[in-house]
């Protein structure tokens, strides 16, 4: 009966695991959100990283995050480190920009697990405002393949970067 129910287990964990290698190597969580602002006010909002960490959800998550500007805050080269027991540690830098439409930037996660992603900020004039997306993207180890089973990023990311949305909206609409 041991034996039986071992083999059971041991068998369902291989089905597993070799499902888990088949799942996708990139991963991509994307959130929009119009805003009644013009798409130059909110380049420069998400641009600044001293902006942008004004309405940065994952900054609001620790009051105790320690965080370091490096020496150019503003377009491409900037960057900024942080660490925080909530959040883990990393860094970002903006690696390119284009006026009043995008900003891309480097993620470089060290804890609680080591990533290298990529965010995109896109601004795009709508009537009666802009529609800002921001996108996150990057590879997906065979680890963090399994742990794609059983967390959901897309919706844990997701929220967060709703929140973060909806921080931008409340700022850039309250300063027109």
């Amino acid at each position: 009966m041991l034996k039986t129910t071992l083999l059971t287990i041991a068998a369902a964990l291989a089905v597993l695991l070799a499902y888990a290698a088949t799942r996708p190597d990139i991963f991509r969580v994307e959130r929009s959100l119009r805003i009644q602002a013009p798409p130059e006010r909110l380049h420069a909002m998400i641009n600044d990283l001293r902006s942008f960490n004004t309405w940065n959800p994952y900054e609001r998550k620790d009051p105790a995050l320690q965080g370091s500007y490096g020496a150019t805050t503003v377009g491409k080269g900037a960057s900024y480190g942080w660490q925080s027991k909530e959040i883990g540690s990393g860094r970002m830098a903006i690696v390119d920009t284009v006026p009043a439409s995008k900003v891309t930037m480097t993620l470089d996660f060290i804890e609680p697990f080591e990533a290298h992603n990529h965010a995109e900020f896109t601004l795009r004039p709508e009537p009666g405002g802009t529609r800002v997306t921001w996108a996150l993207h990057g590879p997906v180890p065979y680890v963090a393949k399994v742990m794609h089973l059983f967390f959901n990023v897309d919706r844990m990311v997701g929220s967060d970067f709703e929140a973060g949305l909806a921080n931008l909206k409340t700022l850039a609409e309250k300063s027109a």
